[in-house]
């Protein structure tokens, strides 16, 4: 059955990809449901195999000697539907946003000294991002990137936040009169040091989720100037509508 066992390992090789996926892939809006009908997919298959590997298949022998077991052709599984492409809509960018400050229904009243619009953003309805860097390089890599959160899609990163509070992981913080969650996300993973990240309540159908890299929080060299920064971004980022 190699062709099952192939799919099989392709779906696995997927999972674990997706769980590793870099911050600033913009990609992280869709990947829960990819990853649900993923598992969904690979504990079929895995169904399939266990009761093709344990059903006996026998031909009659002579008499007086013992069923003699045949190996026969197994049928290849039905096309799995990963994920159909009428539910993946193709990604697409915010536009021309020029300094990039104004994006979806947000404003960035604050960025640090130093960063420029990269000229990229992704844009998948209920859920937003765009970032920054030093040169304005949609082909570098980012300093400081913004997602937003609307609508139904705030559940998920509701339950992000859920998780960080179970495991001990970051902070509740205020800003003004807006609640937010300060942690280091992504600690250990692909061998980073983890990502500084800050979550804003920005209504009740609104969310935001600032991150700074690796690299650009270690250029910034303290912890307490990583901290100050995303504050000061978040303190600074308001609603347009």
């Amino acid at each position: 059955m190699p062709a099952l066992e192939d799919q099989i390992r392709h779906l696995m090789a997927e999972e674990t990809a997706s769980m590793h996926a870099a911050p600033d892939l913009g990609e992280r809006v869709i990947r829960a449901t990819k990853r649900k009908r993923r598992r969904g997919a690979l504990a079929a298959l895995a169904a399939t195999v266990a009761v093709v590997a344990t059903t006996p298949f026998y031909l009659a022998a002579a008499p007086g000697s013992g069923p003699t077991p045949i190996v026969t052709a197994t049928p290849a599984p039905p096309a799995i539907d990963d994920l159909p492409s009428s539910a993946t809509p193709p990604s697409k960018s915010l536009g021309d946003l020029g300094d990039g400050r104004a994006f979806g229904h947000v404003r960035l009243g604050y960025l640090p000294e130093g960063l420029r619009w990269r000229r990229w953003s992704l844009d998948h309805g209920d859920a937003y991002t765009t970032s920054f860097d030093y040169a304005g390089d949609k082909n570098g890599f980012y300093c400081v990137q913004i997602f937003v959160y609307e609508g139904d899609a705030v559940l998920e990163v509701d339950d992000r936040i859920s998780v960080h509070r179970q495991e001990g992981e970051g902070e509740e913080v205020t800003v003004g009169d807006r609640s937010g969650y300060a942690v280091v996300a992504n600690v250990g993973e692909d061998g980073m040091k983890g990502t500084p990240t800050f979550f804003l309540n920005m209504g009740e159908r609104r969310r935001a989720e600032i991150m700074f890299s690796p690299v650009y929080a270690k250029d910034l060299r303290t912890s307490e100037a990583v901290n100050r920064e995303l504050r000061k971004i978040a303190e600074g980022l308001t609603s347009t509508d």
